[in-house]
C-alpha cells in the first residue's frame, strides 16, 4: 500500500505562502503563487481572499472551490527538500566551465 499524503495543519505565512504539515509530520512553507493562474484561481490573487483558505479533504481549499491536490503539495515539499538538502550538502554545485588549456590565453 502506498502513502497517501494529507494536509493536517496549515498556517498563513504572508505573501501567498502557507506552512503545511502532512500526516507523516513532514512540513514545508509553500509559495502558492505558482498556481494562481486560470479562472478558478483568479480570486486567490486578492490577498484577503487568499487568506480565507481552510482544510478540506486533506488539502488546502478556498470558498470558491479552488484547491490544490495534497499529492501536489507533498511532491512540492519533497522536491524542495531534496534540492535544498543537495545544495546545502554541496552535492550540487554551480561552477564555471573552464576553457580547455589550448584555448586559454596566457596572462
Amino acid at each position: 500500500m502506498s502513502f497517501l499524503p494529507s494536509v493536517i495543519r496549515a498556517e498563513y505565512r504572508g505573501d501567498y505562502r502557507i506552512h503545511v504539515t502532512f500526516n507523516d509530520n513532514s512540513e514545508n512553507t509553500i509559495d502558492f503563487r505558482r498556481w494562481l493562474d486560470g479562472p478558478v484561481f483568479e480570486p486567490l490573487k486578492d490577498p484577503g481572499y487568499f487568506r480565507r483558505f481552510f482544510l478540506d479533504g486533506g488539502t488546502v481549499a478556498w470558498p470558491n472551490g479552488a484547491d490544490i491536490a495534497p499529492e501536489t503539495l507533498y511532491e512540492t515539499t519533497t522536491r524542495e527538500r531534496r534540492h535544498g538538502s543537495a545544495l546545502k550538502s554541496g552535492v550540487v554545485r554551480r561552477t564555471k566551465r573552464r576553457a580547455p588549456a589550448s584555448q586559454r590565453q596566457a596572462k
